[in-house]
């Protein structure tokens, strides 16, 4: 009887042991591009990383900034490609969650504001007072380079609410929207994540030719990729940073360029300080 009695204890170890290796590791991004490029970049990510982890790693696609939020907070994923504010709003919500990587271009990041080219506004380095009573769109409410850091700018350079200084605000949802919709007239002036727009000139799209950059806002802290807390506990000691070592580890141009970035660089939580200071001012956060 011992002897059955260790057999099966023996096989539910076994067993227990290749449920724990069959994980798979779910993540998931901001949606600041239209579904397909997500797709199309982040299931190269996802093969990437299965093969430095050794599990399997699915990419979950969100349909708005809150819910990739809501999908990192309830653990749907344990691992998100986030914006700044929408990273700290993210590890504000779960407890020992910590920024891993960021996109070398990421601590220095940077909003265009772009206005259509019948508008008469020029690329000039002050702030374009002359948009003043224009209609303008943001990106997405929660994002950082397409709501926060615009909206702060606006109001420390104007003195008012975006609201009271454009005939007229709107949210476009994501950036590649925002020069769609400026491009086309339907607002004359929106802001939106320089690399969007860097990438659309580069590829010659035709939006570019009708949407111009007229500003771009002082550097700030942006992008980064989040973990939670409990992945160490679910996938093995140091799994968190095996996950921050593969991403900084990232070196294939072709995978880099979809995001865009050179390369990825370590990240900590106090690297987006400004952030959160600068959303708590705005009531964007507590």
């Amino acid at each position: 009887m011992r002897v059955f009695h260790r057999i099966g204890a023996i096989c539910a170890a076994l067993v227990l042991a290749g449920t724990a290796n069959a994980q798979t590791l779910y993540f998931s991004a901001i949606p600041d591009e239209d579904e397909t490029a997500l797709m199309t970049r982040f299931s190269k990510v996802a093969a990437y990383l299965e093969e430095e982890l050794g599990v399997e790693v699915e990419f979950v696609p969100v349909k708005s900034y809150p819910a990739a939020v809501t999908a990192f907070r309830n653990d749907q994923v344990q691992l998100a490609w986030f914006g700044g504010l929408s990273g700290v709003q993210a590890r504000q919500l779960v407890p020992g969650a910590r920024a891993i990587a960021q996109g070398s271009e990421d601590p220095t990041f940077i909003t265009y504001f772009i206005a259509h080219k019948d508008t008469g506004l020029v690329p000039d380095e002050a702030f374009p007072m002359a948009a003043e009573g224009m209609s303008f769109t943001f990106g997405a409410k929660t994002s950082t380079s397409g709501r926060l850091m615009p909206e702060f700018n606006i109001r420390q350079n104007t003195g008012k609410a975006p609201e009271d200084f454009f005939d007229r605000v709107g949210y476009s949802g994501d950036h590649s929207q925002t020069l769609r919709l400026v491009a086309s007239g339907a607002w004359q002036v929106g802001a939106l994540n320089y690399a969007v727009y860097d990438k659309a000139l580069a590829e010659g799209a035709p939006e570019t030719e009708s949407a111009k950059v007229i500003w771009q806002t002082p550097p700030y802290p942006d992008y980064n990729w989040t973990i939670r807390g409990d992945v160490d506990a679910r996938f093995g000691e140091g799994f968190a940073d095996r996950v921050q070592a593969a991403l900084v580890g990232m070196t294939d141009p072709d995978l880099l360029a979809s995001f865009p970035r050179e390369a990825f660089i370590p990240a900590q939580n106090s690297d987006f300080e400004p952030i959160a200071e600068t959303a708590r001012a705005l009531g964007l956060m507590e």
